[in-house]
């Protein structure tokens, strides 16, 4: 039985499916946060001559002069990203692998595809905050406001990586400013409830046989990937699985439960998507065969 197979039986007889992402998985659909790479180019390749930044990172985490650059910049990335992301095949697979099983996604990508490829909201934890929210910079307060609508108006108005003034959204409790709720800095605004209900979920398949399924998430990831394996560690029913291109880590306290595949994600979610529709084809022949014996 191939490696592939085995993995996919692990998937259809798990309770449940807690998935892990990171960079990896952005990249894969297109959005490398640290490149200088073409996309980079022809996206922000004007600001990175007048500001001199050379990667979305950089971007993100600059101390821009005016706030209408900085939402220029931010205006600018949120359209192209989020305001006309349309569902990718990763995400189409990463579905058709999970298919009807329970799940729960923690991920330290702030772009909002999973919710937007229609992952139920309240079923994903986003450790370092999204896109499409913003909060106090000063954290006067610790509430988060939703901010897509404004950035595409933002965007259909922005020129030379500068928005109009009266755009510029301002504290509604201190008047102050705004920032995207990402943790950039000690202001960032944690979610309580969103882990809660990570931790309500780990309860739920305490004992139970838990699939971990991780997608590009590199070794030295001390957010997600450790306490991802430390679960795995102590959580007697849980299956390891690991995906990522070059860099496969799992450590010899697991390796009896875990199962490391590198390549392309992409790739490796389309193999395991057409190996779980053909076990699941498989498996209603086989029951129509009965009924009719």
């Amino acid at each position: 039985m191939s490696e592939l197979r085995k993995i996919v039986q692990k998937i259809t007889q798990a309770d449940a499916v807690l998935i892990g992402a990171s960079n990896g998985l952005s990249i894969t659909e297109g959005l490398h946060l640290f490149a200088d790479n073409p996309a980079f180019e022809k996206l922000f390749g004007d600001l990175k001559r007048k500001y001199g930044i050379r990667c979305i990172l950089q971007g993100m985490s600059a101390h821009w002069s005016y706030e209408e650059e900085k939402w220029g910049f931010w205006s600018r990335l949120i359209h192209y990203y989020c305001g006309r992301y349309k569902e990718t095949q990763v995400m189409s697979d990463l579905k058709n692998i999970i298919r009807e099983k329970d799940y729960f996604v923690i991920t330290s990508n702030g772009e909002c595809h999973f919710e937007m490829s229609g992952f139920a909201p309240e079923k994903i934890y986003e450790v370092e905050g999204n896109w499409l929210t913003m909060q106090c910079a000063s954290r006067c307060h610790d509430k988060v406001y939703p901010c897509l609508d404004l950035a595409e108006k933002m965007a259909e108005k922005e020129e030379n990586g500068m928005i109009p003034s009266e755009l510029v959204p301002h504290c509604p409790v201190c008047g102050g400013s705004m920032q995207i709720h990402m943790e950039t800095d000690k202001n960032f605004i944690p979610q309580p409830e969103a882990k809660k209900r990570l931790e309500t979920f780990l309860k739920t398949y305490h004992g139970k046989k838990l699939v971990i399924l991780e997608l590009g998430i590199g070794w030295r990831n001390q957010l997600i990937k450790e306490p991802l394996m430390r679960l795995a560690f102590r959580e007697p029913e849980a299956t390891y699985i690991t995906v990522n291109l070059g860099e496969i880590y799992i450590p010899e306290e697991i390796k009896e439960k875990s199962y490391g595949l590198d390549g392309e994600l992409s790739e490796v979610l389309r193999k395991l998507a057409a190996e779980r529709i053909a076990l699941s084809s498989s498996s209603k022949r086989l029951q129509k065969d009965k009924k009719i014996r």
